[in-house]
């Protein structure tokens, strides 16, 4: 059955002259171009003519559907067949009433809309929108008027569709990155153990949940904790890579029972193959805790040593002289391990450069090792620990630097009560 469609005017493709870029384009698809409608011409809502093209079928369609057409107007009863090469095309229009609509929504993914179909076809109209169509219009009821309307509200209902489809698949990937970044932070083995656990982590990165600082914490056969906190220079993506690498190959290599400067060394070694380029370093501090509690083995490559607080003294920072070189700076470095003794009852906090290196106020002043000595001072006198003394730490270092910390922030605390 012919479609009644206005007669093509001789409108080319691009028009010159002002207001022609906001001009809409309309592409029907109908198979006698000869029937038409009686309306001088189509007009948008700022009166510029609404340009229009002709398909026969959905061969023609395929070519005609340049990026400059805003709207298809698709015939219901047009014949398909089995693709867009079928010609004019002779299938079986009952074995699938919609075909020819699906291969238009499949040609022009991003293109609104509107099929035409009888008046007593209602139910077939209204299930053309539910398989994809904006709209739909009746043959009989077809006028210049109501077919501008159509088109204007059909283009901005299908850009309403992209732009939720782009929101809702951005918060997938969001979802799906957020998911995979929470699988790659550390899952500390403590098991048989009676040591307490805690730790902050907070990148620099905006939306991110994994920077490149990295830390972990594993109990090996003989009762001993192996516990690591360290810092890749630089906040991106690859440093926050790097810094996963680092962390699987230290737990990898401490429960095949490697420790102190061997342990380093093969470290250095991964991070020489996997760094981006011969720039990147990382700082690392590891403590090995004996079975018994007591004392511990302290390395320090390029690291803020750690801090221990005993009941009834205030907390400092261990002993840090003689300590090795950042990981990636010196071929064939050397890495001394110190021995410390912890005592019965105690806490050790491990933490990253990022939360010392916040600023004071409006000045050039950092909180610095000393102003953190101090700050976790107070927060002990006040009888915090544990997950508190972390959390309340971490939000000071935000307040005194006026806002978010740019830097990575990691702190690790371990505690034992001797009983």
């Amino acid at each position: 059955m012919p479609v009644p469609v206005p007669r093509q005017r001789d409108i080319p493709g691009t028009e010159s002259g002002p207001g022609a870029t906001s001009s809409l384009t309309l592409l029907v698809i109908e198979d006698d171009p000869a029937g038409g409608l009686t309306v001088p011409e189509i007009l948008d809502a700022d009166g510029h003519r609404i340009r229009l093209r002709s398909a026969r079928n959905l061969t023609e369609a395929a070519r005609l559907l340049t990026p400059d057409v805003n709207c298809v107007l698709l015939d219901l009863a047009l014949p398909h067949g089995p693709g867009v090469g079928s010609g004019s095309g002779s299938g079986d229009a009952a074995a699938d009433p919609f075909g020819a609509l699906r291969q238009v929504l499949r040609i022009a993914p991003r293109h609104a809309v509107l099929v035409l179909t009888a008046e007593d076809d209602a139910e077939r109209a209204a299930e053309a929108v539910r398989v994809g169509a904006q709209d739909f219009l009746f043959r009989d009821e077809l006028d210049g008027r109501l077919l501008s309307r159509a088109i204007r509200y059909a283009v901005e209902r299908k850009r309403a569709d992209i732009a939720q489809y782009k929101l809702a698949e951005s918060k997938l990937r969001a979802q799906e990155n957020a998911r995979l970044e929470r699988g790659l932070l550390p899952h500390p083995l403590l098991e048989g153990s009676d040591l307490r656990f805690a730790a902050r982590y907070r990148p620099g990165r905006s939306r991110a949940l994994l920077g490149g600082d990295f830390y972990d914490t594993v109990r090996t056969p003989d009762g001993t904790v192996h516990a690591m906190i360290g810092d890749v220079c630089g906040h991106g993506p690859d440093e926050a890579a790097l810094g996963v690498e680092l962390r699987i190959a230290w737990r990898a290599l401490t429960l095949a029972g490697l420790c102190g400067d061997d342990l380093l060394a093969t470290l250095q070694e991964v991070l020489e193959v996997e760094r981006p380029c011969e720039e990147i370093f990382a700082t690392l501090c590891t403590v090995d805790i004996a079975p018994d509690g007591r004392r511990a083995g302290l390395c320090l490559a390029g690291h803020p040593a750690p801090l221990i607080s005993r009941p009834g003294r205030p907390a400092r920072l261990l002993p840090y002289e003689n300590s090795g070189p950042a990981l990636g700076l010196l071929p064939r470095a050397r890495w001394p391990r110190r021995q410390v003794e912890l005592g019965g009852t105690w806490s050790l906090m491990l933490y990253t450069d990022g939360l010392i290196e916040g600023k004071i106020g409006q000045g050039k002043e950092r909180l610095g090792q000393d102003g953190m000595v101090e700050m976790i001072n107070r927060h002990l006198a006040d009888g915090l620990s544990g997950e508190g003394l972390l959390e309340a730490s971490v939000t000071e270092a935000r307040r005194l630097n006026g806002g978010e910390l740019t830097d990575d922030v990691a702190v690790v605390l371990l505690s034992r009560a001797e009983g």
